[in-house]
C-alpha cells in the first residue's frame, strides 16, 4: 500500500472542506502539509455542457437518484470538486437565531455564526439581483404571493457574471455561480494546499485514512486524480471530515466509531419537498433567468418555505405524482410551466437515521411524520393559491387526486389537498438539504461532537460540515455550514503547535 503523510487531511471539498481548506491555507507557508481529498472529479470549465442527462452523472452521486431504505425519497447531493456548491442554485441565507438558540448547542452562538457567515457572503460575492434580471418565473411568485396574501422575499445570491441560462443544478457553463470550487479551493491550492480528487476514503484508522484512488474511465468527465490509481494510507496529525450528513456519518460507521459515539447517525433531516408546476396560457420565461431568486419563509409559523425554481424535462417528469395523460399533458405545456418548490421544515426523529449495509454503503431511513405531511400539505394549498392569483390554468399537486386542479376549483383547495392523498412510495418526494448525523452536543450520550466539531473521545478528529446540525435548519443550510466551517477551522489552525509534537 502507498504511504503519504500530512499535517492535516480534510475529507470533502464542498461547502465544509473548502472553507476549512481556505482557513487553513496559511500552514503550507509555515511548512505544514494540509491535504484535501475529493472522492469526485474535477471538471474542466468546457465539461459543464448544460445537458441534463449528460452531467448528472458526472455531478450527483447516484446520477441524482439516490434513494432512501423504503425507495420514498430521492436525495440529491454532489460529488466532485466543490461537492454540493457546485450544483445548488446558490442562495445564501443567514444562520437564523431563531434555529441556532433552540438547538442549545452550549458554546454556539447565532451572533457568532452570523459574523462569521458575512465573511463569506463578501468573499463569494453575495448580492441581491437587479430587477432586469429577474425572469418571468420569478415575477409571476411575487405578483401571485403578493395577490395571495404572502410576503414573498429576495434571495441574496452567490453569483458573478451570470448570463441567464438557468443551469445552476446543473454546474454553470458559464462558471458564473461562485461555489468553493470557483473562491475558496483554487485560493487554498494558490497557496500551497494540495487537493486530489478521485480519492475515496474508505475507512479512517488511528490519525489515518485508507484511500481508494480510482482511474479516470475514457467515457468520463474531469481529470484524472494527481495521484496513481491504486491503495494508499494517509497518515495525519489532524483529521477533519467533510463529507456532508451522509457521507460523514457512512464513514465514521465504517471506521468502527458506532460503539464508542452511539449518536453517530442519528438526528438527520433533509427539509422533505415537492416541485409543483402550473400551467399558464403563455409562455414564461423559465428556462432562462436565474432560477431561484425568491422565497416565502412560513417556516416558525406553518412549518414550510416555498421556493421559486426551475427544473429542466426529466428533473421536471421524475419528481411529478402519477403517469399517464395527465402527467403527459403538463410535460407538453413545458414552455409554460410556473414552478415552485415547497420544502417541509422536518425535525430530527429516533427513526430517521444513517446506517450503512453490509458493504459499508450508506443507507438512509426516513419515515414522513404526520406533522412533515401536513407541513407538506400547507405547503402545497399555499403554492396552488399564489399559482392561481398569478393566473394559472391548471396545478399539478401531488397531494390531490386527481393530481390536477383546475383554476375553476381554486376555492377548494382545502378539500383537494389533503394529507390522506399522501402515499410514501406513490407520491414523488425529493430533499437536497442533507442535514445531521454527527450532531454538535455536550456528550458521546446525546451527540457526536462539541461545538467547535471535536469528536468526542477523539482529539485527532474533527467535522465540518453539515452532519453537525442537531435538527433542521428551517432555511438554506449553505452559508450555515461555511460558518460552522470557519469555526472549526480556527480552532484546529490554533492547534498548530500541538500538531507539530505528535509523530505520525
Amino acid at each position: 500500500m502507498n504511504e503519504q503523510h500530512c499535517d492535516v487531511l480534510i475529507i470533502g471539498s464542498g461547502a465544509g472542506g473548502g472553507t476549512v481548506a481556505s482557513v487553513l491555507a496559511e500552514l503550507p507557508s509555515a511548512g505544514l502539509r494540509v491535504l484535501v481529498l475529493e472522492q469526485g472529479p474535477k471538471l474542466a470549465d468546457a465539461e459543464f455542457t448544460g445537458n441534463e442527462l449528460d452531467m448528472a452523472d458526472a455531478l450527483y452521486e447516484s446520477g441524482g437518484g439516490f434513494l432512501t431504505a423504503d425507495g420514498a425519497m430521492t436525495l440529491a447531493f454532489g460529488r466532485l470538486y466543490g461537492g454540493s456548491t457546485v450544483v445548488y442554485t446558490g442562495t445564501s441565507l443567514l444562520p437564523p437565531a431563531r434555529v441556532i438558540s433552540d438547538w442549545n448547542v452550549r458554546g454556539l452562538d447565532a451572533d457568532d455564526l452570523q459574523r462569521r457567515a458575512q465573511k463569506y457572503l463578501v468573499q463569494n460575492y453575495v448580492h441581491y439581483l437587479a430587477g432586469h434580471e429577474i425572469n418571468d418565473n420569478n415575477r409571476l411568485f411575487v405578483e401571485g404571493a403578493r395577490t395571495a396574501g404572502y410576503k414573498p422575499e429576495q434571495f441574496p445570491v452567490n453569483v458573478s457574471g451570470c448570463m441567464g441560462s438557468g443551469l445552476c443544478n446543473l454546474g454553470c457553463p458559464n462558471g458564473a455561480k461562485m461555489g468553493t470550487h470557483r473562491v475558496q479551493l483554487p485560493q487554498a491550492e494558490a497557496a500551497g494546499v494540495e487537493a486530489i480528487t478521485r480519492a475515496e476514503v474508505l475507512r479512517i484508522e488511528e490519525r489515518a485514512a485508507v484511500v481508494h484512488v480510482h482511474a479516470k474511465q475514457s467515457a468520463e468527465k474531469g481529470e484524472p486524480s494527481a495521484w496513481a490509481p491504486g491503495e494508499y494510507r494517509v497518515r495525519a496529525r489532524m483529521i477533519i471530515v467533510c463529507g456532508g450528513a451522509i457521507g460523514s456519518s457512512a464513514l465514521l460507521q465504517r471506521s468502527g466509531f458506532e460503539k464508542q459515539l452511539p449518536q453517530l447517525g442519528h438526528r438527520f433531516t433533509c427539509h422533505p419537498a415537492h416541485i409543483l408546476v402550473a400551467e399558464h396560457a403563455h409562455e414564461i420565461t423559465n428556462a432562462v433567468g436565474f432560477p431561484k431568486s425568491y422565497y416565502v419563509d412560513r417556516a416558525a409559523e406553518e412549518g414550510f418555505v416555498l421556493e421559486t425554481c426551475m427544473y429542466f424535462p426529466f428533473t421536471t417528469a421524475k419528481n411529478m405524482t402519477g403517469f399517464g395523460e395527465e402527467h403527459s399533458r403538463f410535460m407538453r405545456a413545458f414552455a409554460r410551466l410556473q414552478m415552485i418548490l415547497v420544502l417541509a421544515c422536518d425535525r430530527a426523529t429516533p427513526e430517521n437515521r444513517i446506517t450503512i449495509d453490509r458493504a459499508g454503503r450508506p443507507v438512509v431511513h426516513y419515515t414522513f411524520t404526520r406533522e412533515v405531511v401536513d407541513s407538506l400539505v400547507a405547503a402545497t394549498r399555499a403554492a396552488a393559491q399564489i399559482f392561481f392569483a398569478a393566473g394559472a390554468l391548471r396545478v399539478h399537486a401531488p397531494t390531490a387526486e386527481p393530481t390536477t386542479i383546475e383554476a375553476i376549483e381554486q376555492h377548494h383547495l382545502n378539500e383537494r389537498i389533503d394529507a390522506m392523498h399522501f402515499l410514501p412510495g406513490r407520491t414523488s418526494v425529493s430533499a437536497a438539504h442533507l442535514m445531521g448525523g454527527c450532531a454538535m452536543g455536550e456528550s458521546r450520550a446525546n451527540s457526536v461532537t462539541d461545538s467547535f466539531g471535536r469528536v468526542h473521545g477523539v482529539p485527532w478528529l474533527r467535522i465540518a460540515d453539515s452532519s453537525l446540525f442537531p435538527d433542521a435548519l428551517q432555511i438554506n443550510p449553505y452559508l450555515t455550514v461555511m460558518a460552522l466551517a470557519d469555526r472549526v477551522a480556527e480552532t484546529a489552525r490554533s492547534d498548530v503547535a500541538e500538531l507539530r509534537a505528535i509523530p505520525v
